[in-house]
Parts: structure tokens; C-alpha cells; sequence
């Protein structure tokens, strides 16, 4: 693998494009036009870097050894790539939402919101192009710190309470879980480099990879799994952008990315079989995604309930590896893409109804579907995506994790992912039948409720349409996938 710059570019990129955002601070257009071109930039060089993964190859870039063998270091793989490529592009999507938005609230502090978010999305790639356990965990932290002043936004007691609950849930459960694993697989095995294969296979016994599974697992938090997610309701109170990167972008798709890391190259997969370590996963997974399905059930407010959705489909993702078999394990990965398209179009249209009617309650939208067709119409195709029914991506990935559940011979895994599907309907359509076919109070002719801003619709209705588009041609997906389920 060849030596190369352009990781560190794309890392980079962001993080010093914060400088001239603050530096913007007085001019507002010249701030956000320096907050699109980053963008643009950030994704056009991770662009560029994929026909060389394609390929079979890749770059790495080495910053410094600070452990003896364990150097900082970054490595464009397939499976960076695959999560570099739609962190990228979704928070272009994400920056313009963000000018909108802000705009269209007059919020404060825009230039502090601006330069966090350049800051955590180099912190998210880092997690993406990290070639061992030591750099993705310094990127990990990176982000919980860098995502603090966005959760905190409006700087009120329930924002400051949120953001304590956030730090301590995060910063907690990586420090007291997380880096004694780390401590311990390198006592164990002398290195912490992700390798096709894993690096504990021989070196491990069942129960000691039990206890690191756990470790690990519950210490990337991010990824919420039950009891571990309390954090991601609490964090609602943001701004609705931070919420859909939150959600859709960054935070909880790099715990799960950091998970499927240690599958796939800490423990490997035939470890964990040869252990029956995948059960661990999928039971987590499964009491996950069915608890948090019913608490989204009975929740009123649209991001809480959006919330609790998220933390169920994050854990289809774990469910997927756990399978250990190569449709399971295709179906968790792809869904990290299917399941981001579809929550971040969500969360985006959750902010363009709050913008355009100042409506954050599921039982005060009645009607609204009609007065903003648009903004609804991009929920509906979100909602079937997330539900996981043609023609959109979200039926191939959890298509792919039936297909692989009944190759390993767990009906009980096809029940949990059909049963958490119908509960991911009755929770999704209430929301949409409210839209458009329910009467509310202005239908009479009071009011005047209109689309949000341009600059909010823009955005959701690329992110639905690419829930469509994913469907038809999920090609170089799946071409990055096989390269991590098949070495």
C-alpha cells in the first residue's frame, strides 16, 4: 500500500477550513460560502481516492509513533472509503440544510455552530481512515468534544444538562471500557492494527474475547445500545442539522463503524465463530431494536420519537455482523448507508416543519402534509426506506440480513428483524396520515403555513431521492462491501 498524503488531506481539510469560518465571523455570506466549498472539497478528494480502493489498493500516511509499534496513522481501505464516501457527501447535504436553517431562525452563535461542525467531520473521517484501534480511539474522542458546542447550542439549562448527560455518556463509557480493552489486546497481541483476519485469533481464549467483546461493544457508545443510550434522546434538544448529523452523518454511525472495525479486523469473523462470540452480538442487537422500537411508539415529539427509531436501526447494523454470514454481514454494512440517507431526509424534514410551522409535536401536525407537500412527500419515501419496503435501499439491506439470518439457521433473527419492521410502521405512518389526511384547526382558511426555505428543501429531497437511488444501483456499495465480507 502506498505511501500518500491525500488521507491526512482529507482529514485536514475541514479542520483548518474552521479557521477562515471564525475568521468570517462578521461576514455571513463569505462564512457559509467557506463552509459549501469545504464541503465540496472534503468529498471531492475522498472521491478521488476511490479508484484506488477499487483497484485493490489504497494509500496510508503515517503522523507519528507514540507507541512502540501502534504509530498514529491513516489507511484509505474499502471500508473507510464506504464510510468516508457517505459522511462526506451527506454533510455537504447537511451544510446547506445548515445555511437555511440558521438563516431562517436567525439563530446566535452561527459562527461557532459552522466551525464545529468543519471540526467534528474531520474528526469523523479520521474515525473513517484510522489504520489501528489507537487512532480511530483519539478521532472517537475528537468528535465527543467536537459535537459538545452543537449539542449545547442553545446554551439554556436543558441544553447544558443534555450536553453534560452526552460527555458523561461518551466520554465515560470510552475511557472506563473502551481503553483498557485497547490496553489489554495489546498486552495480548503486541499490536493494535486493523488486520484482515483479526489480530486475536490464537491469542485470545473464549472467555477473555468474551469480556473484550463487551468492553468494546458497550464502550462505543455511540452506537446506543441498550442501556448505553440514554445520551442520544437527551441530545434532541439541538438544533435540528446537528440532530441529522447526529443521526444521520456522524456520531452514531461512527459508534457502530467502530464496532464493525473490531469484527471484522480486532477479532475477525472466524474467531468469532469458532467461539459462538456472534450470538453476543445479535442478542444485544435484537433487545435493542425491539425495546427501543416500543419507546418510539409512545413518543410525542417528532425528534424523540426519530431518536428512538435511530437507536433501533443502529443496532440492525450490529445485528448484521453478528450473523456471521455473507448476506447477514453485507446487510448490516449496507444498511449504514441505507439507513443514513433515509434518518438524515428525516431529521431534515423534521427541521423544515419546525422552521416553517414551529411544530415539534406529532399531534399538533394534523394537515400539515397538505400545506407542505414537498417536505412530506420526502418523509414518506424516508419512512418506507427506514420500514424497509421496495423500491427503496432500506428493503436490500434488510432483504440481505433475512437472507443471512436463514443461512445460519436463526429464524429467531428473521422474527426479530420482520416483527421491529412492523413496528417501524406503526410509528412512521401515523405521522404521514396525520400530514395529509387529518383536518387541523387552519384548514378553514386561517394561518399560512408555507414549504421552508429553498435552502431547507434542496437538500432533503436529494438525500430522499438517493433512498431511491440506492435501491436501483447499490453497485459501488456493494463492491466495497465484499471487500470486507470476502478478503
Amino acid at each position: 500500500m502506498e505511501t500518500s498524503f491525500w488521507p491526512l488531506a482529507a482529514v485536514l481539510i475541514s479542520l483548518l477550513g474552521a479557521i477562515p469560518i471564525v475568521l468570517s465571523d462578521r461576514r455571513p455570506n463569505l462564512r457559509e460560502a467557506w463552509t459549501v466549498l469545504i464541503a465540496l472539497g472534503k468529498f471531492a478528494i475522498v472521491a478521488s481516492l476511490l479508484p484506488s480502493v477499487l483497484e485493490g489498493g489504497g494509500c496510508r500516511f503515517t503522523l507519528a509513533e507514540v507507541v512502540p509499534g501502534v504509530p498514529i496513522a491513516l489507511r484509505v481501505d474499502a471500508m473507510g472509503m464506504y464510510f468516508a464516501l457517505v459522511a462526506s457527501f451527506l454533510w455537504f447535504c447537511t451544510s446547506v440544510y445548515s445555511i437555511g436553517y440558521m438563516r431562517a431562525l436567525n439563530e446566535h452563535d452561527q459562527t461557532r455552530y459552522f466551525a464545529s461542525f468543519a471540526v467534528a467531520i474531520s474528526a469523523t473521517l479520521g474515525v473513517a481512515f484510522s489504520e489501528n484501534l489507537l487512532t480511530l480511539y483519539l478521532f472517537y474522542e475528537m468528535l465527543s468534544l467536537s459535537t459538545y458546542p452543537l449539542v449545547t447550542h442553545k446554551q439554556d439549562a436543558e441544553a447544558r444538562s443534555a450536553g453534560r448527560k452526552y460527555l458523561t455518556y461518551l466520554l465515560g463509557s470510552s475511557v472506563a471500557l473502551t481503553l483498557p480493552a485497547m490496553i489489554l489486546i495489546y498486552t495480548m497481541t503486541g499490536t493494535l492494527d486493523f488486520t484482515v483476519g483479526g489480530i486475536l485469533a490464537g491469542k485470545a481464549d473464549a472467555s477473555t474475547a468474551s469480556i473484550l467483546l463487551v468492553l468494546l461493544v458497550f464502550g462505543f457508545a455511540k452506537a446506543a445500545v441498550m442501556p448505553l443510550h440514554g445520551w442520544l434522546p437527551a441530545a434532541m434538544v439541538a438544533p435540528t442539522p446537528v440532530s441529522s448529523f447526529l443521526h444521520g452523518v456522524a456520531v452514531v454511525k461512527v459508534g457502530v463503524f467502530s464496532i464493525l472495525r473490531i469484527v471484522f479486523f480486532v477479532f475477525g469473523t472466524g474467531l468469532l465463530a469458532d467461539l459462538n462470540l456472534g450470538a453476543v452480538l445479535t442478542a444485544l442487537a435484537s433487545v435493542t431494536i425491539i425495546g427501543a422500537s416500543l419507546v418510539a411508539l409512545t413518543q410525542d415529539n417528532l425528534k424523540r420519537r426519530l431518536a428512538y427509531s435511530t437507536i433501533g436501526q443502529l443496532s440492525y447494523m450490529i445485528l448484521g455482523a453478528g450473523m456471521l454470514t455473507e448476506a447477514g454481514m453485507t446487510g448490516g454494512l449496507l444498511h449504514l448507508s441505507m439507513h443514513a440517507f433515509g434518518k438524515i431526509t428525516l431529521f431534515l424534514c423534521a427541521g423544515a416543519i419546525y422552521v416553517a410551522a414551529h411544530k415539534s409535536n406529532i399531534s399538533e401536525m394534523d394537515g400539515l402534509g397538505r400545506r407542505m407537500p414537498v417536505t412530506y412527500a420526502a418523509f414518506f419515501l424516508a419512512s418506507l426506506s427506514i420500514i424497509g419496503m421496495p423500491p427503496l435501499g432500506g428493503f436490500l439491506s434488510k432483504w440481505s440480513m433475512v437472507v443471512g439470518a436463514i443461512d445460519g439457521g436463526r429464524l429467531v433473527l428473521v422474527a426479530v428483524i420482520l416483527v421491529s419492521s412492523l413496528l417501524n410502521a406503526a410509528y412512521f405512518f401515523p405521522i404521514v396520515y396525520r400530514g395529509f389526511f387529518a383536518r387541523d384547526a387552519e384548514d378553514g382558511g386561517e394561518g399560512g403555513i408555507r414549504e421552508a426555505p429553498v435552502l431547507c428543501l434542496i437538500p432533503l429531497g436529494v438525500s430522499a431521492l438517493f433512498c431511491l437511488v440506492l435501491f436501483l444501483w447499490p453497485t459501488l456499495a456493494l463492491q466495497l462491501i465484499q471487500r470486507v465480507v470476502s478478503p
